[in-house]
């Protein structure tokens, strides 16, 4: 009788054995993970698109930070809004550069002359302040001028006046308004007006020196026009007290005063700017200009 075999069953080996899990999604076969009790996790590094994102990020905050940054731009011969605007990737254009600068261009915002002083970025970097930032009112500003130490002018500070409780007469609580100061209409009016108008401007000159080639030029007559030399036979004559030819006049026009060049104040004023401009004040000029 032949012996009967004896059966054993197979070892499986520990690298081969797997685990069949039947799930939803069909199955899944499972592998042991050979020395698992002596591995540990690495620590995550920071990937490279991760580095790059925060590189970017900072340097954004850079650019930010530069840009907000005001500049002031001095207006050359030239220039229009559109074109410093554009030089200087002004965001919002020309118009953004108007609404920021409207008070030192005036009404028109095709009108600017050479000299005029530009404020760049000014309004994007009172935006870009923190929320949590405090503003300084007018009032405390003053305040803290005046704690400063006496003698410091400041034409925006305040100084109040003594109540009648503190013993002041009620008549000082109210300070009289400032009377409009008014011109006469003849040559000592329109030039005292035009140095009003300069002052506001930044434009120097001298009553003596605006007087002394309004007599050169027109001999005190507003309505005088050159019809004879150069200028008059190129089409352009010179006009006005200081005789002031037409492109001249609309280069140099200073903000609220006429567009008409026999204009007594508006004439002084375009001529001071562009003497200005070229010889550094009206007072420099002694012959023909």
């Amino acid at each position: 009788m032949p012996e009967n075999g004896k059966h054993r069953r197979s070892r499986t080996s520990s690298l081969t054995r797997g685990i069949i899990a039947v799930s939803t999604g069909g199955a899944v076969l499972a592998l042991p993970v050979i020395g698992a009790t002596g591995a540990f996790a690495a620590p995550a590094q920071p990937t490279a698109v991760e580095k790059a994102a925060t590189s970017t990020a900072a340097s954004g905050k850079g650019i930010a930070a530069q840009k907000s940054k005001s500049t002031t731009y001095s207006v050359i011969l030239g220039d229009t809004l559109a074109k410093i605007a554009r030089e200087h990737s002004v965001n919002g254009g020309w118009k953004a550069l108007y609404e920021d600068n409207e008070k030192v261009v005036g009404g028109n915002p095709d009108l600017i002359h050479p000299g005029l002083k530009l404020t760049i970025g000014g309004k994007a970097e009172n935006k870009s302040a923190d929320k949590g930032e405090k503003v300084e009112s007018k009032a405390s500003a003053s305040s803290d001028r005046a704690s400063e130490g006496a003698g410091r002018a400041d034409r925006s500070e305040r100084t109040s006046t003594p109540t009648a409780a503190e013993g002041a007469p009620a008549a000082a609580e109210a300070a009289p308004a400032a009377e409009p100061v008014s011109y006469t209409n003849d040559l000592d009016g329109w030039i005292k007006e035009s140095l009003a108008v300069m002052a506001e401007h930044g434009i120097p000159g001298s009553y003596e020196g605006i007087h002394r080639n309004i007599i050169r030029e027109s001999a005190g007559n507003p309505q005088a026009i050159n019809n004879w030399d150069i200028n008059a036979i190129n089409g352009v004559p010179s006009k006005g007290l200081l005789q002031v030819i037409d492109p001249t006049f609309q280069a140099y026009h200073v903000p609220g005063t006429s567009m008409d060049s026999y204009d007594p104040v508006a004439n002084i004023t375009a001529a001071c700017n562009y003497a200005a401009d070229r010889y550094g004040s009206i007072d420099n000029v002694f012959g023909a200009y």
